[in-house]
């Protein structure tokens, strides 16, 4: 199964620039260094998937140029991963059918409430269409695609990250328990948060997140989910090993990997 990630964006809940501020990152005029929110597209085969979807996917769909998407699987509720709901009825539109969202149950209650007009008795014409579609930690399939999802811990929240193939997208990760990182062995590409320098609370710190792709050795392995405070882009990335490099907005990243299993 041929599998192709693209990212949508790479920032983190602020987006880089900030708004407001004026350091060398937000002042930068150096292309990498404007970071829309963390989302990535996927196509595995015929199949299209969109993994998040924050305020800023409207620009990111149409620059991006996509036009057809099979499903939506969400990491979990903090708005610079669901904001950009609404955004999905273009889709409704274009494909008339709703719109598949997989997620934690806690995860789909939440856009329950957020985009409560979405689903009330009486709805108003145009409002989004979407089936919500609860998920554990089983893998499960989107068409022929098998996705297995992985629990991490963003602080004291469980967040989900998605292993497809031998490619694995975690973000917003503070800890990863032994078990799931089992399920992150043998991996051909791994995207893995790296929030900045200094360590932070609920997020992993680029020494950390280093040492998350040492321990599970996938083949590359790409940070994302960056702020300002990593520093530009070109000085950020001068000193990571082989293999693991900053991603950027709009990056290309592909893979053929070899049917696989999950531990």
């Amino acid at each position: 199964m041929a599998l192709r990630l693209e990212f949508l964006g790479t920032g983190t809940s602020q987006g880089v620039p900030v708004i407001g501020c004026r350091c060398a990152v937000c002042t930068s005029t150096d292309p990498y260094d404007k970071r829309l929110r963390s989302s990535v597209w996927i196509t595995a085969s015929d199949t299209r998937i969109l993994i998040d979807a924050g305020p800023d996917l409207r620009q990111q769909l149409l620059r991006g140029g996509h036009d057809r998407l099979d499903a939506v699987l969400l990491t979990h509720e903090h708005m610079d991963h669901v904001a950009g709901i609404d955004e999905l009825r273009a889709f409704n539109f274009t494909q008339r059918r709703a719109m598949d969202l997989f997620g934690q149950p806690r995860t789909l209650d939440a856009v329950r409430h957020m985009y409560h007009y979405a689903f009330s008795e009486v709805r108003y014409p145009g409002v989004p269409e979407l089936n919500l579609r609860p998920i554990g930690t089983d893998t499960f399939h989107i068409g022929p695609v098998a996705v297995t999802p992985v629990e991490v811990m963003h602080e004291q929240l469980p967040v989900l990250g998605f292993r497809i193939g031998d490619l694995a997208y975690i973000t917003d990760a503070k800890t990863i328990a032994p078990a799931a990182r089992d399920r992150l062995r043998g991996l051909d590409v791994l995207v893995l948060n790296a929030l900045r320098i200094d360590p932070h609370r609920s997020h992993l710190n680029l020494r950390e997140a280093l040492a998350v792709v040492e321990e599970l050795a996938p083949r590359r392995a790409y940070f994302t989910h960056i702020s300002h405070l990593m520093g530009r882009h070109d000085a950020a990335s001068r000193n990571l090993p082989p293999g693991v490099q900053l991603a950027f907005d709009g990056l290309l990243v592909e893979s053929d990997p070899a049917p696989f299993s999950v531990p």
